[in-house]
């Protein structure tokens, strides 16, 4: 095993309609760059500055049409695939804005070949823009890099988790490495900071998992995730595995390693077993996290510490860590040990 630490139908994508043009029906001609993504993810790359939740409201509600059929937000699409928009208006300013999207920025790298590309994401950075964020590592790293030809993100981190983050350099090591992680067939580990005491037997967590939006109030429109019951049919099967790595007084730290790559599935599937990431400001204890912030704890105890994979081309075994970063090792040090 290798151990690394550390209107007539264009025939490409238009420009984005803004305020002063009429809105109408475009359609998107998928390239060799597009081939192999989400839909989801192919509308966010293309459509800047509409907001992520009206790109999913427009998938759901079959305004969207792939080769002239309905399609879901996870369908993959292919080169030569035809997708049809509805009229979507974005206001000039936000226009303007989409067309410099980012500051070009490198990042620790952890890992590099001409196939594929393993970053050390700080946290407090999105990986890519949508939802209130103009842009993200994707868009910064496409910006440090005008050289590359195809970079596109294997897998996602939430803004708030640190750590490993795999990027394709090639549409073949995309689509190769997507499928391990849809297949189960990466390792990925987390180290998470839990408050009180885990119990050292609780090993696996198995509970279906819903994503909804906050309706009414603040946060209103904010994705969120809960546990279902498990014949609950919007649920999706989500499995965790724990580890206790080390305790200290009135919390743990975990070995968290993800079997399915559901949207906030370790923080959900950790806060509903009654032990919520330290720092966590959606799922957490929020009183908790105000005394930490003054402890020194700014930011969710969460992050990607180690990524297991077959190498895209030869097969070979991968392993890339990467050390915890100096304000969670700082604030770690800093608990008595029990």
């Amino acid at each position: 095993m290798k151990n690394i630490i550390g209107a007539k139908r264009p025939a490409a994508a238009p420009a984005l309609p803004t305020a002063a043009t009429t809105a109408q029906v475009h359609w998107l001609t998928v390239d060799d760059a597009g081939a192999g993504q989400r839909l989801d993810n192919f509308l966010l790359r293309h459509l800047k500055g509409v907001p992520k939740t009206h790109v999913y409201r427009i998938i759901r509600s079959g305004e969207v049409r792939v080769n002239k059929g309905r399609a879901h937000a996870d369908t993959r699409v292919e080169d030569g695939d035809v997708v049809r928009l509805p009229p979507v208006r974005v206001s000039e300013k936000i226009a303007e804005k989409a067309e410099h999207p980012a500051p070009p920025r490198e990042f620790p790298v952890l890992l590099e070949d001409d196939h594929l590309l393993a970053i050390d994401k700080p946290a407090g950075v999105a990986v890519h823009g949508g939802s209130g964020v103009s842009f993200g590592v994707i868009e910064q790293l496409r910006q440090a890099r005008p050289q590359a030809r195809f970079l596109e993100l294997v897998h996602r981190l939430d803004r708030e988790t640190s750590g490993i983050l795999l990027i394709a350099k090639k549409r073949s090591a995309l689509t190769h490495l997507q499928k391990q992680f849809r297949e189960r067939e990466t390792g990925k580990t987390y180290l998470a900071l839990v408050t009180g005491t885990w119990p050292a037997n609780k090993k696996v967590i198995d509970l279906p998992l819903h994503k909804y939006l906050l309706e009414g109030g603040a946060g209103e429109g904010e994705r969120r995730v809960k546990v279902v019951a498990k014949d609950d049919p919007h649920g999706l099967r989500a499995i965790t595995l724990v580890k206790v790595a080390q305790k200290r007084a009135d919390f743990t730290l975990l070995e968290v390693t993800i079997k399915t790559g559901r949207t906030h599935q370790i923080r959900v599937h950790l806060a509903s077993s009654g032990h919520p990431i330290a720092g966590d400001g959606k799922y957490g204890d929020f009183e908790l996290n105000k005394a930490l912030q003054k402890q020194g704890l700014k930011r969710m105890f969460l992050h990607a510490w180690r990524l297991q994979f077959s190498h895209p081309v030869n097969a070979e075994q991968v392993e890339v860590k990467t050390a915890m970063p100096d304000e969670l090792e700082r604030f770690l040090s800093s608990l008595p040990t029990t």
